[in-house]
């Protein structure tokens, strides 16, 4: 399925993605701007990198803004 325009709806995570790392004890640090934003470790973060592996970048960036709670309520400020 392709998309033309931005994946989400205000372009945000085209401007400023997000990334991600993997740590050795399963965590997974998100990253936005070259600064932590959080820290998922736990059950939540076994089943965020098991969706990862198989994710797109599109994709990558949905799992991530919604693991670190950015972006869900449309009213946050910049």
């Amino acid at each position: 399925m392709s998309r033309s325009g931005p994946p989400d709806a205000r372009g945000r995570l085209v401007d400023s993605p997000f990334d991600h790392r993997v740590t050795a004890s399963g965590s997974v640090h998100a990253y936005r701007g070259g600064r932590l934003v959080a820290t998922i470790s736990g059950a939540r973060a076994d089943r965020l990198i098991a969706a990862l592996e198989t994710a797109d970048e599109d994709r990558t960036q949905h799992l991530l803004a919604r693991a670190t709670g950015n972006f869900r309520r449309g009213n946050e400020r910049r």
